[in-house]
Parts: structure tokens; C-alpha cells; sequence
């Protein structure tokens, strides 16, 4: 049996005062711990990728705070504190400020989508904030 937590992951992003974010990868899945000082649209990490939106599936937990699903026909749908779900391929998320939530998705489709999730949040924290993304 494994164990991980925020503090234990091995990966960490974040913008300094606005997004948190720590990975860890245990037996075929990738556990996300992330949490959002400020309103926070995750759109932008998905640019490039079909559609724009992620292609990945989850499940998770919403710990605290409001996660809002978006999809390509204008739906979406919103997790708050205490609240499970599981979301399908084709979507964005957004969440409200002080939210934190948990993440699993299959350890292929996170590694398929890594590299696009990353540039973008560097450039994104250089153009929006002019910061650094560390990670």
C-alpha cells in the first residue's frame, strides 16, 4: 500500500500567490494536489491539445472551495466541498478562489497531456504575471 500527500509528491507547480499544484505517480495513476488562492480558469494549460480541452479522464475530490467543469457545448457543471466526481475527456475546468481539490487520472493520459500542460503554464505565468512557473 502507498501513501502520498501534497507535502510527499515528487512533482510541484506553481504561480506564486495564485495556483498550487504537486504530482506524485503510484501504481498507474497520477494524484494531483492543487489548490487556488484566486479565481483561476485552467483553460489555458489546454491550448494546442484537440480542441483546446483536456483528453484525459479524473476522478476526484473537491476539499474545499468550487470546481467548475466546462465543455465544448457550453454546459458545464459545478463540484463543490465535500463533493466526488468523475469527469470525462473534452472539458476545461475552472475554480473559485481558496479551492482546493484532488485528481486522479490515469498515468498515461497525464503523461500524454504533460508537456503541453507545462509550457503552457510557464508562458502564462511570464505573459499574465510576469513571473516564473516553478516546477
Amino acid at each position: 500500500m502507498t501513501k502520498v500527500s501534497k507535502a510527499s509528491a515528487a512533482q510541484h507547480w506553481s504561480v506564486e500567490g495564485r495556483f498550487d499544484s504537486a504530482v506524485a505517480e503510484v501504481d498507474g495513476s497520477s494524484i494531483e494536489f492543487l489548490s487556488c488562492d484566486v479565481d483561476f480558469d485552467l483553460a489555458f494549460v489546454h491550448k494546442g491539445q484537440p480542441n483546446d480541452q483536456c483528453q484525459a479522464s479524473h476522478v476526484g475530490y473537491v476539499v474545499k472551495g468550487k470546481l467548475t467543469v466546462h465543455r465544448a457545448d457550453g454546459t458545464g457543471t459545478v463540484f463543490e466541498g465535500g463533493d466526488a466526481f468523475v469527469i470525462t475527456p473534452g472539458h476545461v475546468l475552472s475554480a473559485a478562489t481558496l479551492s482546493e481539490f484532488v485528481v486522479f487520472t490515469p498515468i498515461e493520459q497525464a503523461r500524454a497531456q504533460a508537456a503541453v500542460v507545462e509550457a503552457n503554464m510557464k508562458r502564462y505565468a511570464a505573459d499574465h504575471y510576469g513571473i516564473e512557473a516553478s516546477g
